[in-house]
């Protein structure tokens, strides 16, 4: 069991396929932005002997992240060895949806059991100006062939920037009237690449919830308060599905935090929003022992921060969010 020092089990891991992708949105990276050679990121069976290691240390619920984890080349086959891993009880992906017209149902077959996909807007226009190059057309296609498949329940995440979509929450909320979804608001998080427009355009938990009693009456908060993952969950009254809203800056959830997250290059990040990690794959390409990269595990959970400063204005600023894997 992997334990930090503050007494919580560390049992949720978020792994990067890859920092590539194929949409450029403005509050994740520049449109210019350069990717990492392949070599530099991990290879097949490097994921899969961490994932093995990880699995052995307690560690039972993953999601796979990147940039853009559908990407990657032999994701459906990389989702079949992880699924049939002893000890992974939870495999979930969090995609643009760009791919999943084509890719819901093979991942399925696979073994992943849900899926996250991002639409922060339904307007087209809008849509392609917060993605650069997307089309909302496939990504609505995908959402709907990954409910089809089977991986439910469907969530959707919308990050709210203002002067792109903070008036467009309403609109998204409204699709759980008629779908048995949820959609999770999310406060947009300072990183590298985009710090100025992170913090200067965030729009807080506090005004989503506010748009949204001005158009549907007062919400009914569901689990009793308790978070969903990282959501706080509402429930428009009639609605089939829910409202979520994740508060990461102006209400931190850190004391309940499982997680760690694993860089596509290989690194154990402890924390989304501090710099300091463990690398792995360095030591494991030197011929490091199962033993000891284990150990590495267990001593870098031991020191996983308490929660991020970003009340104090500490801002992460060695990765832009795609090279984390969120």
């Amino acid at each position: 069991m992997a334990l930090d020092r503050f007494g919580r089990h560390i049992h949720y891991l978020r792994i990067s396929l890859t920092d590539h992708c194929n949409l450029r949105c403005v509050y994740c990276m520049p449109e210019d932005m350069t990717f990492r050679p392949n070599a530099e990121l991990m290879q097949d069976e490097e994921v899969l002997l961490l994932v093995r290691m990880f699995a052995g240390l307690g560690f039972d619920k993953y999601r796979l992240t990147g940039g853009e984890p559908t990407v990657r080349a032999n994701v459906v086959e990389l989702v079949r060895a992880m699924a049939a891993t002893p000890g992974v009880r939870s495999l979930s992906m969090t995609t643009n949806g760009v791919l999943l017209k084509r890719l819901a149902r093979p991942l399925a077959e696979a073994g992943l059991q849900r899926v996250n996909v991002s639409i922060d807007t339904l307007d087209a226009e809008k849509f392609r100006r917060l993605t650069r190059w997307g089309s909302l057309e496939d990504v609505w296609q995908g959402i709907l062939a990954a409910e089809e498949a089977g991986l439910e329940p469907v969530k959707l995440n919308a990050v709210v920037v203002r002067g792109y979509n903070e008036r467009d929450v309403v609109d998204l909320a409204r699709l759980t009237v008629e779908h048995p979804w949820q959609l999770r608001f999310i406060e947009m998080m300072p990183f590298a690449g985009a710090t100025e427009l992170q913090q200067s355009q965030m729009v807080t938990a506090e005004e989503v919830l506010a748009r949204l009693e001005a158009a549907f009456g007062p919400l009914e908060l569901t689990r009793n308060g308790d978070l969903d993952g990282e959501a706080r969950v509402y429930h428009i009254p009639g609605a089939q599905g829910e409202v979520g809203v994740i508060a990461s800056v102006t209400q931190p959830f850190c004391a309940a935090c499982t997680r760690a997250r694993l860089t596509a290059d290989g690194r154990l990040r402890l924390c989304l929003l501090r710099e300091g990690e463990v690398d792995l794959l360095t030591p494991l390409r030197a011929g490091a022992t199962l033993e000891e990269l284990r150990q590495l595990v267990l001593d870098g959970v031991w020191h996983k921060p308490w929660g991020h400063g970003l009340a104090e204005g500490v801002i992460p600023l060695n990765r832009v969010m795609s090279e984390i894997g969120g």
